[in-house]
């Protein structure tokens, strides 16, 4: 049972790490419909600058904030340089989502030629000592790690919702052509998507290097997936669904590990992915889309 309460609360703090990832994914395909799959590069870029500012002695937590301001702009850039072009010209969707894994791919390689391919070491900078409920000894990383992205996707969910900043983004992903109509600066909005998409995931990437003290280019590939699938389990677009199904597939694969093994909890996420396809498209928070015609 003591083992049992351990992985369940190992998978909600991870669990808390995929809904942070999910939750990039979901802003930018509920305004694009685009999976944007150099999502998982960047919280690896994240990670490897904020590894590279505490290689310069800076406080580990100002090293993240540093991180998640460049990784912000690092999403900017892809937007501008790689994808809106692509909307200028009205290409196909495919040519977007290839367009995201080409720069998935150079963003990792470029890490690999600045840090290395080897993993690094990472500073354990929220570790305050184990902590006992009921009994049961945990981590405090496990309540930092959980903390931290509760109280960030919180604000992430207030930010759309009650915001005239949300408001817009609202807008522009249900129709951009109304929401350009109305005065909304849609390439903006795409913009500040990408940029609080990309920060979460550097916040995600830190932590995660803080929880496992390790660090290293293709560390977003695994994490990227994971997080995928958990937004499509929520219901991908749905803010709400991206935490929910975050916490499910980290619960999920590491009760499993447990049981079944840990070499296999990788393949978790994929299976829970394969069902939820099979069984309800789209996901449980997701709604079916009705096309006029």
């Amino acid at each position: 049972m003591s083992l049992l309460v351990q992985q369940i609360a190992n998978g909600l703090s991870l669990g808390m790490v995929y809904g942070l990832v999910a939750v990039g994914f979901s802003m930018v395909f509920g305004i694009l419909r685009l999976i944007n799959f150099s999502h998982g590069a960047v919280l690896a870029f994240g990670a490897n600058i904020a590894f590279f500012f505490v290689g310069l002695h800076v406080n580990p937590v100002l090293a993240i904030v540093l991180a998640v301001i460049v990784s912000g702009i690092l999403g900017v850039m892809i937007d501008k340089v790689a994808l809106l072009p692509l909307r200028k010209k009205k290409s196909i969707p495919i040519a977007a989502l290839v367009t995201t894994i080409g720069i998935s791919n150079i963003v990792e390689n470029l890490l690999i030629a600045r840090f290395g391919s080897h993993r690094s070491p990472f500073p354990d900078f929220f570790n305050f000592g184990p902590v006992f409920v009921g009994g049961i000894q945990l981590s405090s990383r496990q309540f930092v790690m959980f903390g931290v992205c509760l109280v960030l996707l919180a604000l992430l969910l207030f930010l759309v919702n009650h915001t005239k900043i949300g408001l817009a983004m609202r807008a522009t992903a249900q129709n951009p052509k109304a929401a350009s109509l109305m005065g909304i600066n849609v390439n903006t909005i795409i913009a500040l998507t990408f940029f609080l998409g990309s920060a979460s995931a550097a916040i995600a990437g830190g932590m995660v290097s803080g929880y496992f003290q390790i660090v290293y280019p293709g560390m977003g590939f695994m994490l990227g997936l994971k997080a995928f699938s958990a937004s499509v389990l929520g219901g991908i677009g749905s803010l709400t669904g991206a935490v929910v199904g975050g916490l499910l597939v980290g619960v999920i694969e590491n009760v499993a590990a447990l049981y079944i093994g840990s070499q296999y909890r990788d393949s978790i996420a994929f299976v829970i992915l394969i069902i939820v396809l099979i069984f309800r498209p789209a996901g449980l928070f997701g709604k079916k889309e009705i096309v006029k015609v």
